[in-house]
Parts: structure tokens; sequence; C-alpha cells
């Protein structure tokens, strides 16, 4: 067990320090990946290393801060040497939020031009209005699949944002599609060709008339 224990310790690096030795490579599209969950945190790294991407993992918004240097302990570790391309947070971890943890990357005026896609199990509306709100470039429902991932791969690469207008239409589109599956119509879809539709119809009533009319 203690070699077993010591060979986890060494594929999974904790401190810092660490991580950022892992991460000297430029060349990459480097994702910090944040989930209280350790089978999310796997799925997640390991559909960006499929993509070809750079990951660095932890398990907490706090720890996440702790990794940019925006928690006021750690800030020596400067952000500088830590260029990340994108960050994926889960919504529901205790301790701080993925909304929370939004609000205080979007607050930095070292950080706020990373996008931020922030993660959930729940298709709740006002949840992912209020993130998409708070600035995040975009909201995925898991379990996350692999073509999410190359989409927003593809979105930083091309370095997307140029136009602000463009990332605002993105942002309404996908609450408005959200929207539509979360409350779908409480009416049936009606069919203009029924004999119900034709039978309220103006112009056949009018053209009723007409023909009553010929024959008086």
């Amino acid at each position: 067990m203690a070699m077993a224990g010591e060979i986890f310790r060494r594929s999974f690096p904790e401190t810092i320090d660490q991580v950022r030795d892992d991460s000297s490579s430029s060349s990459e599209l480097h994702v910090l990946a944040v989930d209280d969950s350790l089978v999310d945190r796997k799925v997640i790294e390991r559909l960006l290393k499929i993509s070809s991407c750079k990951v660095t993992a932890v398990e907490s918004g706090t720890r996440a801060l702790q990794y940019l240097g925006l928690d006021g302990e750690r800030a020596s570790v400067g952000f500088n040497g830590l260029k990340v391309n994108l960050i994926m947070t889960d919504y529901s971890m205790p301790g701080m939020t993925g909304y929370e943890l939004l609000k205080k990357i979007k607050e930095s005026s070292v950080l706020r031009e990373i996008p931020v896609v922030v993660m959930s199990s729940e298709n709740i509306l006002t949840r992912i209005d209020r993130c998409l709100e708070e600035g995040a470039e975009d909201f995925l429902l898991k379990p996350v699949k692999l073509d999410d991932v190359k989409r927003l791969k593809d979105f930083i690469m091309k370095g997307d944002g140029k136009d602000g207008g463009e990332t605002r239409i993105h942002k309404r589109k996908r609450q408005d599609d959200y929207a539509s599956l979360s409350s779908p119509s409480p009416f049936p879809a009606c069919d203009p060709s029924s004999p119900l539709m034709r039978s309220s119809s103006p112009s056949v009533r009018s053209s009723k008339r007409a023909k009553l009319r010929n024959k008086d």
C-alpha cells in the first residue's frame, strides 16, 4: 500500500511548484480544470488530453485561486509563469461554487480575459443565465463530451473574442437553447391544415358567406 501511495503521489503532483514544472511548454492550449469530484476531474482531464491540451486539474475553487495567485497567500507564484488559456469549473462545489470562482476571476484585472466555462449536471436555467451574464464563455451540461472540448479548443485557438458582438450573440443563443430544453411549451403544436384550423379561418368563413348570398 505504501508503494501504491508513493506512485499515486508521483503521478499527481500536489504542490504549485510541481505543477508549474509540468506546465513548461507554451505551445499547447493550457486548461485549468476545477472539480471537487475525482471521477469528473479524471474524465475532463482525459478528454482534454485526447484533444492535445495541457491540463492542470485541481479539486476546489480555493485551490484554483491559489494556483492562479489570487488567494493573497501564494500570490508570489506569479501568473506570468502559469500561462492558462481556459478555465473549466464545476458549478456545485463545497466551500466556493463555480459561480463564485467565476466572479473572482472576472474581477481580476490580470485574469479577467481568460475564458471561463462552467459545467453542471443540473439544467437550471436561472443558474445558466447568471453564469453567462457574469462573463462565462459557455455553460456545459455534464457529462461533458469530446465534441464539447474540441469545440472549445477551436474557439480559443482561433482567438475568438475579437468581436464582442459575436461573443454576446453566441452566449444569447446558448441561453435560448437551454431555455427551450428546460421549458417545453405546455400547448400542443397546431396544424394549419387541420379541419379545426380551417373552420376557424376568416377567409374560409368569408367564402361560405359569399356562396350563401349567390344561392339567394
